[in-house]
């Protein structure tokens, strides 16, 4: 397993929103803000949720290698860039994430009852942050 940094993710600490920087084929950069939550059980870990028909799957599915920055709900920068490696996860890894996510977030819990299946329609991505 690599090492991580987890300083490096400490500006997350105490946030909702980071800001996801993903690029497309010809480099142009593509930023989103998400929700996320950090593994208590791997705190250099975190997961962000999409759709699974969300760009930001073909573009980390061609590049992994992503920026991060704490944000508002609009996506405005509140700290520094952090550079990492997205990947899509699935199984219990998405499991675990999901139920990160659901302890956060108590709108993504309600909509998750409100629609049993929405769950299938979403991907899990795990970020880490190099040391």
């Amino acid at each position: 397993m690599e090492t991580v940094s987890t300083d490096a993710l400490a500006a997350f600490a105490g946030e909702k929103y980071l800001n996801l920087e993903t690029y497309r084929r010809t480099g142009t950069p593509v930023r989103t803000p998400v929700w996320f939550a950090r593994d208590d059980r791997d705190p250099a870990t975190l997961y962000v949720y999409t759709e699974i028909n969300a760009g930001k799957l073909k573009r980390i599915r061609n590049n992994p290698a992503v920026k991060i920055a704490p944000c508002n709900m609009r996506g405005t920068v509140k700290g520094e860039w952090t550079p990492a490696t997205a990947r899509l996860v699935d199984g219990d890894e998405a499991a675990r994430g999901h139920e990160l996510l659901n302890r956060k977030y108590w709108p993504k819990r309600l909509v998750a009852f409100l629609s049993p299946g929405r769950r299938a329609k979403q991907q899990i991505i795990a970020i880490r942050a190099p040391s």
